[in-house]
């Protein structure tokens, strides 16, 4: 896009590369590319090169001018002669750039191994981790493709046409149309007239005529990227650094950009005044409303700006006021270019950006607003929306799905063209993971029928809830964009929560085992009931412990060493077959074969007593002489845990 970077002057990145003193022409040009004046500056350079100079300062100063120029098959031609005659001079930044070129010109596999060293070279890089986590961005945006159907705009011309904005019934854009401009007048950045707000079918009296804003608005300098409250009554724009007749220069000798605010008073815009966050030694453009009014988003290089240019956002306070600028951090925000914010009335913010993964150029991403919050995930629109080149000022009707973006594509009647658009299929922003499981005791592993589970975000709010059935389960969906804990809880019991990080999206199982607060039992309470073992069986005519038993004992090992200063005396017992004599001590080689078990697994043996009763405590009627089945029989056959202390 060649007009885009006209409002992104000083969001660019800065170039402030050395003098070379020794060669007149490259002094001129280094002083033109300083200046961001990178038309005369290309002229200069090739000048110089025809000569037979060449450097590495030079082709990468020739190669961001083109760059910057969105002449995307120079600057390839320009960077890929500098990568191969100064490898050693070539940093992040500049594989960077040769990769943005590589996919504007469809060479997705030579852009790949240009990323590949880009991010070699900057391991800790916010583009470089992100093209580390997204290798297949490719498919992700084939993926998103196909929703859209792409429609002209009627109003295009041969010159450049963008930034569209909804102005009660139809649009107000840019463009640099009106070629009446004095040549003194034009921009250096690319030598092309500068830019006016135009206004088109926004009342009857003037219905699809196309008409430029007054001069309250419109001045000699850029005025572009505008947005208005939904009354029609307040416009918010952009326009170079100008007072009283004279551009504002800063100490580089760069007119920077600011946004101001007019107002409709009968019929006609006046009370044009700067926004107080503007300055003259950083760039505030491309403004745009939240769907409430409450707050405006921008794109600036102030201070506390991650790269070439960030998205921020202001509060706008009932009395008029402003608040502080909020960068909008790290998930949206690149070492790169962020810019031309716009939010839909579903809280969508849509940006353009060539940091993260796309097509080539600026392509639209899209991402959920949640809570204020700009942690979800990041999703590019997708084709036909993006294509190789620059795509930007993206705008929707969420009432209508029609919408406006502009783009510098081949097939335009002019440098830069507005495209129409119906969205067919909305883009899934939201990133939902499923979460099952059941809850249980940790000591008595039993199923805890009533349970409540609940997903808490990192800010301590809780999102949502369920209640174990009675098999112990629970079901759950969570925000996968997000950190999230989700925590277990039950009356009497400590609450456990593992937690969540950002996902896949891919269904989780997790399971919970709660620790009882504390065991309330007296002398002589059955440690077994209190938490509800099952009961400690025995095969006929036999002492040794069965393997089912086996996980019962350890779960009273469990509670064991969970409470050290607990005693307790396993009482065993056996059916009424047999002598009772032999029942009576085969009862006590069962009490002594489970206190032995226990001491072999860790368990004093001062903490533990033992004691046999045979058939003297039967839990049922078979007793000599009544005829029992062998189930029944097997129900006297058991231990005991009473607690002693």
């Amino acid at each position: 896009m060649k007009k885009r970077h006209i409002f992104l002057i000083c969001l660019a990145l800065a170039f402030c590369g050395g003098v070379v003193a020794q060669e007149r022409l490259m002094t001129k040009a280094n002083e033109k590319y300083q200046y961001y004046s990178f038309s005369p500056a290309i002229d200069i350079y090739k000048r110089v090169i025809e000569k037979g100079f060449v450097s590495a300062d030079l082709l990468k100063k020739l190669g961001n001018s083109y760059y910057f120029n969105a002449d995307y098959q120079e600057a390839a031609d320009t960077y890929k002669r500098l990568v191969a005659e100064y490898p050693s001079d070539v940093g992040p930044d500049y594989y960077f750039r040769y990769a943005q070129t590589l996919k504007s010109l469809g060479d997705y596999d030579t852009a790949n191994t240009m990323m590949g060293k880009f991010s070699e070279m900057s391991s800790n890089d916010l583009i470089a981790t992100a093209y580390k986590g997204e290798k297949d961005y490719l498919a992700e945006i084939k993926k998103n493709s196909g929703r859209y159907d792409i429609g002209t705009f009627a109003y295009n011309s041969p010159y450049s046409e963008f930034a569209p904005s909804y102005y009660k019934a139809g649009l107000i854009f840019s463009s640099d149309r009106d070629t009446g401009n004095l040549a003194k007048y034009r921009h250096t950045w690319n030598s092309k007239d500068f830019l006016d707000l135009y206004k088109v079918n926004t009342d009857s009296a003037s219905a699809n005529v196309v008409k430029k804003l007054d001069d309250k608005v419109n001045t000699r300098l850029h005025e572009s990227t505008s947005t208005a409250t939904k009354d029609g009554k307040t416009l918010y724009f952009t326009r170079n650094n100008f007072k009283d007749g004279k551009p504002i220069k800063d100490e580089n000798g760069v007119i920077r950009l600011k946004i101001l605010k007019a107002s409709l008073i009968n019929g006609v815009w006046g009370n044009v005044e700067e926004l107080p966050f503007n300055s003259d030694t950083y760039s505030v453009a491309n403004p745009s409303l939240s769907p409430d009014e409450k707050t405006l988003y921008f794109a600036s290089d102030m201070p506390g700006t991650i790269g070439g240019s960030d998205i921020f956002k202001i509060a706008i306070n009932e009395d008029g006021s402003y608040g502080t600028p909020e960068n909008l951090g790290n998930n949206i925000n690149t070492e790169a270019r962020e810019t031309f914010p716009f939010v839909s009335r579903d809280e969508i913010l849509y940006f353009s950006s060539d940091g993260h993964p796309g097509l080539g150029g600026l392509d639209v991403f899209a991402t959920k607003i949640a809570n204020g919050r700009f942690s979800g995930r990041v999703l590019n629109v997708g084709e036909p929306v993006n294509s190789k080149m620059d795509d930007f000022t993206y705008i929707i009707d969420d009432d209508t799905k029609k919408g406006y973006f502009a783009s510098n594509r081949t097939d335009g009647l002019g440098a830069d063209d507005i495209y129409s658009f119906l969205e067919t299929r909305p883009l899934i922003l939201d990133c939902v993971q499923g979460i099952t499981g059941t809850v249980r005791d940790k000591i008595s592993n039993e199923l805890l029928v009533g349970a409540t589970v609940k997903v808490i975000d990192e800010n301590n709010e809780e999102i949502s809830s369920a209640i174990t059935d009675f098999n112990g389960n629970y079901v759950l969906s969570l925000d996968c964009d997000q950190g999230n804990f989700v925590r277990a809880q039950m009356q009497g019991y400590v609450p456990a929560e593992e937690f969540l990080g950002k996902s896949d999206g891919k269904p989780r199982i997790i399971d919970f085992y709660l620790e009882r607060e504390k065991v309330t039992a007296g002398y002589g309470d059955d440690l077994a009931k209190l938490l509800q073992l099952s009961t400690i069986y025995f095969d006929f005519d036999k002492y040794n412990i069965r393997k089912d038993s086996e996980v019962e004992v350890e779960k009273v090992i469990a509670a064991m060493e969970k409470y050290p200063s607990l005693k307790i005396k396993v009482n065993s017992h056996t059916d009424s077959r047999g002598r009772d004599a032999y029942n009576l001590w085969l009862s006590q080689k069962r009490a002594e074969s489970t206190v032995n078990y226990m001491v072999t697994h860790g368990i004093a043996k001062e903490r533990l007593q033992g004691e046999g009763f045979g058939e003297t405590k039967l839990v049922n009627n078979c007793s000599n002489g009544v005829k029992c089945t062998a189930k029944e029989h097997e129900l006297n056959r058991r231990s005991e845990f009473i607690i002693m202390e």
